[in-house]
């Protein structure tokens, strides 16, 4: 039986060392199933304790655990990567909230609640920045493609579940009149999460600029961790 302090140890290692975050199931294979997921967890938690004074923190997100660094840490971290992130337009980022907050959703409904074509292009940009995925077929005509958000979603924003997404003001209200509470309160998770955000602009057209800033990385980088995405 492998002593407490051992595994922690091990447990450290596994999660500053790898790429992603790290479900309890893969955590238990680090000691051939020989600790339980019940004990594993405890110790987890005993690390993330003994972390809180330090610069990154040991966190769960909806993949797994994973050590990431600490939001006030950003603006010090930023300074070896002062490049500006990839901008999304407000017609992406709307579209995105209705796939958030109405999952799943076909094409033809997003259409339907924004009220205009939505060009394809903007659903696979969601799509590789791996936010949105197809998760099956609604039986109708043309067997449409149904959508929804990924854990990868979750993860960036630093959440383990949709039900901790900013609850919206009217949510049996058009996905338009929605968007304003969505983007207000989507805010605050991005800065949580260590994502930089911009003010929304003025403009309410497919042209105009973005309504905030979401960068094409991990909201905390590898360079900024200790290994996790």
């Amino acid at each position: 039986m492998i002593h407490t302090s051992e595994a922690k140890r091990v447990l450290e290692t596994a999660l500053i060392c790898s790429q992603q975050a790290l479900s309890v199931r893969e955590m238990r294979t680090l000691f051939n199933d020989a600790v339980g997921a019940d004990t594993l967890k405890e110790l987890l938690q005993e690390i993330a304790l003994e972390w809180t004074s330090k610069g990154v923190e040991l966190v769960l997100v909806a993949s797994g655990w994973r050590f990431q660094s600490r939001p006030e840490m950003r603006e010090f971290l930023d300074r070896l990567h002062p490049e500006k992130p990839p901008r999304y337009t407000r017609a992406t980022l709307e579209t995105l909230a209705i796939i958030a907050y109405r999952q799943p959703v076909t094409r033809g409904d997003m259409e339907d609640i924004r009220g205009v074509t939505i060009n394809s292009l903007l659903i696979k940009q969601l799509e590789d920045r791996g936010w949105v995925e197809v998760i099956g077929h609604r039986e109708a005509v043309g067997r449409p493609a149904l959508f929804a958000t990924t854990k990868q979603f979750l993860d960036d924003l630093g959440l383990t579940s949709l039900d901790q997404l900013p609850a919206i003001n009217h949510p049996g209200a058009q996905a338009a009149d929605a968007l304003d509470p969505f983007m207000e309160a989507i805010a605050p998770s991005l800065e949580d999460s260590g994502q930089p955000v911009a003010e929304a602009p003025q403009e309410d057209t497919e042209e105009a600029q973005l309504s905030m800033d979401l960068p094409m990385t991990p909201p905390i980088s590898r360079s900024e961790s200790f290994g996790n995405e």
